[in-house]
């Protein structure tokens, strides 16, 4: 037999959350519509924690009144609480809490992102359970679902990007096809709207997904079950790389190995720093600095910034000159400098 109730049921972030209204404002005749609202609803789901194994016992963080329960499931626990027309069962854990170890895990933010694999569908499991037997037992009681929300209890990466579409945000949906110019791959070939391609994360990792309309050059790529991405046309490929296992990062190498053979070479350690440059450069060739003479200063590593100190410069090989210099080793304020003679 349903009872009748209206009310609405939504899920946050590790958390689920009731709201009522037709809270009453005399004050006699609110206390009585709390206290059945605690009868009813509040009890009700402690009964339904209590059936699915949580172990749901007094309160002692904070608020340890007669409205606020610990609940606990394995490495999973939760803080259950009643307030006025509202009821909240925020869910955290301590296994992995990189930023807020303290009280528990209850203040690390990211809570869903930070949880075990397990725990993380255990809660979901748990919320879905209450909210399904609330919205059966109670005749007006609603879910009231996220609209854009991406990931476990939510849309999945097609479904957000299909809401994106629609959303407010945009001026209207996508041209698809995509324009010729917007279209044209990393590698040369036309990208359709919803087909497979190639791209790489921000550590230069091959990945595959599938490509969808986003706005000029920009593409939504989707990986997985919840993953995307927003990619520009020419970071995607469609045909698969010759070689998946290795990493798409020349620049961010090149960087990291210059910094490192500076600070090596800062710190007088002068062997590690010929060990570093062999791998960089494994060919013995002349290597030279781009100084911009009419500034003082000199290229920094990838043609990226300046500086004037020549153990922070870059170092080139004389292929790497030309796109600045061509052939010459002058060219208008540019000139090459030997490394031989960096002072």
């Amino acid at each position: 037999m349903q009872i009748q109730r209206e009310g609405s049921v939504s899920f946050g972030e590790a958390r689920l959350a009731v709201w009522e209204d037709g809270i009453p404002r005399e004050w006699d005749a609110k206390v009585i519509w709390e206290r059945k609202f605690k009868r009813e609803v509040f009890k009700r789901i402690i009964q339904t924690l209590n059936r699915i194994g949580w172990t749901v016992g007094e309160q002692t963080h904070i608020f340890t009144g007669n409205n606020s329960r610990h609940c606990v499931k394995g490495d999973l626990q939760a803080d259950l609480k009643i307030c006025g027309r509202s009821i909240e069962l925020e869910f955290f854990q301590a296994v992995n809490t990189p930023d807020r170890a303290d009280h528990s895990g209850r203040y690390q933010s990211d809570k869903e992102k930070h949880m075990p694999y397990l725990a993380r569908l255990e809660m979901q499991r748990t919320r879905t359970r209450i909210r399904d037997y609330l919205c059966n037992v109670f005749t007006g009681y609603t879910f009231k679902a996220s609209d854009r929300k991406c990931g476990l209890g939510g849309l999945n990466n097609i479904e957000w990007i299909n809401a994106d579409y629609v959303s407010k945000r945009r001026f209207g949906p996508p041209d698809i096809p995509a324009a010729d110019y917007n279209s044209v791959s990393g590698d040369k070939k036309t990208i359709q709207h919803g087909s497979k391609v190639w791209t790489t994360d921000r550590k230069g990792r091959w990945y595959q997904g599938t490509a969808f309309v986003n706005i000029n050059n920009m593409w939504w790529v989707a990986y997985g079950k919840y993953g995307y991405t927003n990619k520009a046309c020419f970071e995607l490929f469609v045909d698969r790389p010759a070689d998946i296992r290795t990493k798409k990062n020349e620049r961010a190498r090149r960087q990291r190995l210059e910094d490192m053979i500076a600070r090596a070479v800062a710190g007088m350690n002068y062997q590690r720093a010929e060990v570093l440059r062999k791998v960089l450069f494994p060919e013995p060739e002349p290597l030279f600095m781009i100084l911009n003479v009419k500034d003082g200063v000199y290229f920094r590593p990838n043609y990226s910034g300046y500086t004037s100190d020549t153990i922070r410069a870059g170092k080139y090989t004389r292929a790497e000159l030309k796109p600045y210099l061509g052939d010459a080793d002058e060219k208008d304020d540019l000139k090459a400098v030997p490394i031989s003679q960096a002072a």
